[in-house]
Order: structure tokens, then C-alpha cells, then sequence
């Protein structure tokens, strides 16, 4: 049914087209606004014919899309951008592999540039274990403050960089094992209790005073080559010192006793081969200037 109804003063216009008893009103849209819809109309399909815009899938490549006439990708763009970048960096990568660690220090701008470049592969590669801070976790060491196991030298912290620690695919990795005690027989349960409370000694902890004597006994027996006479640990053997508060791994009873007896021996990886010869110096650099670095 269409019939043009209007009554000015009790109802708007109407189309003339009703169903059901209801009418539909003629309110057109504003002629600025079906303006502005047709140019965008217009827009959208000269930017299909000139920019990249329409996917589609093809049996041999899989997902696409159409290039337009004048064949823009902003995936190109930015891959070329970083190619740029990179080309830069590497360029500072270069120079910094062909200088000591100590050259590349003394040079305001290269050690600017090393510092930058040790930060993003330390976020890439390192962050995973070491914490995006360098604060480290159980098991993992904090690089932040001025205990270190191998040694916190620059050239220590470049070594440890490039061999990794019980790394078995490198010849010149940093290898000391702490001995299983219990599960290898060679100390009773008693007698490693009787070293956890000597060990707890060292470090001002609580301890059971009566296994002190049995407990020093047996410590000056089987862990002073590594240790040290006084438990502060020997840097060229990697192993910790025992009398301060900064611990590897829990340094309550029950963690000290487990030490002991099933050992804890952590690995890191080599970097060298994996990284450029910039890269491990750049790392080297960065971690060294974290704070708990040694001067040489």
C-alpha cells in the first residue's frame, strides 16, 4: 500500500508506504551528510586502484593482498627503515669488535653506543634469567650489586660472556662442580646436618652449637680447596662466598642441607658464536656498569 498522507498540524510527512498499520516518516538524511558519505564512497575506491588495500588468497601464495598501481607497502617501508638502522649499528658494532674493552671505555661516544647496544642484547638474550633489571632470581646471580662468583672484572664478565659456565660445547667454559655429598656417599646424613649448622655459622645464622665442632671438622676436611679457610669462597674456583647474605640459591637450613647433599651446579650458556664479537663487548660493557662491576 502506498498513499502520500500528510497533515501539517497533527503528524511530519510520511513516504505513503505503511504495514501493519505503521507508516513510515520522510525524514530524509542532511544533504552535508550523504555529501560527505558519497566523496568517502569516491576516496575508498581511488585508494583501492592506488594503494595496497584488497586480501585475497591465491593456491600458490596463500594470503595476499592487491599492490595498487603505485605498489606502496608499509611492511617494505618499515622493514627498509630497520635494514637502515641495523646498517648503522652495525657499522658501531664493527668498530667496537676491532677495540679492547678498555678503548671502547676511554671513547665518550662509543661507550655511549656500547652501553646502548649491551642494554637491547641483554634484553633479548639475557633478561630470560637474569630479569629484565638484572636482579636475578633464585639460582640465577642479581649483576647488580658487587658479589660475584667468577669474578666482576670486566675482562672476568667478557669471559664468562663468551665461554658460558659448565658449558659442555666449549672447550674454555668456567667448570668446577660442588661434589654430591649425600646421593655420592661420601657424607652420612648427620654429617651433612653437622655441616649445615657450621655453614649457618659463617653467615650469623642460627645454629645448633652442639654440631658446630663436628660440623667445622668436616667443612675444613672436604670444602676449604673451594671455599677457603674462612668460607668466603675463591673466585678462581667459582665458589661462593659463604659468611655474607647474598645467596644463589635459599640460604635458610633446609636449602643449605639440600645443597649439600644433592649439589646445585647451574649452567649459562656460550655466547660466542652466537653473538657477534661487538655484541659480547657491548654485553661485557653494560653488565659491568650495572654497578656491582669491579674495576680492573
Amino acid at each position: 500500500m502506498s498513499e502520500q498522507n500528510k497533515n501539517p498540524e497533527t503528524e511530519p510527512e510520511t513516504t505513503g508506504h505503511e504495514w501493519d498499520g505503521i507508516k513510515e516518516y520522510n525524514n530524509p538524511l542532511p544533504r552535508w551528510w550523504l555529501n560527505v558519505f558519497y566523496i568517502t564512497c569516491i576516496w575508498a575506491v581511488g585508494y583501492w586502484i592506488f594503494m595496497p588495500a584488497i586480501p585475497y588468497w591465491t593456491p600458490t601464495d596463500g594470503w595476499t593482498y592487491t599492490e595498487g598501481i603505485r605498489e606502496l607497502s608499509q611492511r617494505d617501508k618499515v622493514a627498509g627503515e630497520i635494514a637502515e638502522v641495523n646498517a648503522e649499528r652495525a657499522a658501531h658494532r664493527d668498530e667496537i669488535a676491532g677495540l679492547t674493552l678498555a678503548q671502547v671505555r676511554e671513547s665518550p661516544e662509543l661507550f655511549e653506543i656500547a652501553l646502548a647496544g649491551g642494554a637491547s642484547a641483554f634484553r633479548d638474550n639475557c633478561a630470560g634469567c637474569h630479569g629484565s633489571g638484572a636482579q636475578g632470581f633464585i639460582g640465577f646471580p642479581n649483576l647488580n650489586d658487587d658479589d660475584w662468583i667468577w669474578g666482576g672484572k670486566l675482562s672476568d664478565i667478557e669471559f664468562t660472556i663468551r665461554h658460558g659456565i659448565r658449558w659442555d660445547e666449549d672447550a674454555d667454559t668456567r667448570f668446577n662442580e660442588m661434589p654430591k655429598y649425600l646421593a655420592d656417599g661420601f657424607l652420612s646424613r648427620d654429617e651433612v646436618a653437622a655441616v649445615t649448622e657450621y655453614v649457618l655459622s659463617l653467615s650469623g645464622q642460627e645454629h645448633d652449637q652442639a654440631a658446630l665442632a663436628q660440623g667445622k671438622e668436616l667443612f675444613d676436611r672436604e670444602c676449604i680447596s673451594c671455599h677457603g679457610e674462612n668460607g668466603e669462597g675463591i673466585l678462581e674456583m667459582g665458589a661462593p662466598n659463604l659468611t655474607d647474605q647474598i645467596w644463589l640459591f635459599p640460604s635458610d637450613r633446609a636449602g643449605i642441607y639440600e645443597t649439600i647433599a644433592y649439589s646445585r651446579n647451574g649452567v649459562m650458556p656460550a655466547w660466542q658464536g652466537r653473538l657477534d664479537e661487538g655484541t659480547i663487548k657491548e654485553l661485557a660493557l653494560f653488565v659491568h656498569s650495572l654497578g656491582g662491576g669491579v674495576e680492573e
